[in-house]
């Protein structure tokens, strides 16, 4: 367990991940939401956009949910990841995880985002709603 409390925060809109062809741009406005990330590699351009913004006829997974680790977090801390995936294993609950240079953040299938919770909450991280009414589906 690392040595500072982990607080998940979850954000209430759904997410998508859009797969495009090598070398692909995206032509849509996809930098909207909580989370929006572009990737590139040698072999495909993935997306990450609200699913409302996604569009129609592209190889798209979700929806999901963005668990932002609140941060930001120093570069020198270790096990962090290790510690909030470890209960999702446990618990078969597959995500996405991603981190950016001030934190992490975890894409939990919207339907198992419940489950995601409880797992992390027994296993003594603080998973909370980022709105103000506290709901998680």
């Amino acid at each position: 367990m690392s040595e500072i409390a982990l607080h998940l925060l979850a954000h209430p809109e759904d997410v998508a991940v859009v797969r495009l062809a090598a070398g692909e741009q995206p032509e849509w406005d996809w930098q909207q939401g909580p989370f929006a990330t572009l990737t590139v590699t040698a072999d495909e351009t993935s997306v990450v956009t609200l699913a409302s913004a996604a569009p129609a006829g592209l190889p798209t997974e979700g929806p999901f949910r963005v668990v932002e680790v609140a941060g930001p977090l120093a570069f020198g801390l270790w096990g962090i990841m290790a510690e909030i995936l470890a209960p999702l294993v446990d618990a078969h609950i597959s995500v996405l995880a991603m981190s950016t240079f001030d934190t992490d953040w975890i894409l939990v299938r919207t339907e198992d985002l419940r489950a995601a919770g409880e797992a992390w909450r027994r296993a003594g991280l603080i998973f909370t709603s980022t709105n103000l009414s506290g709901s998680l589906p």
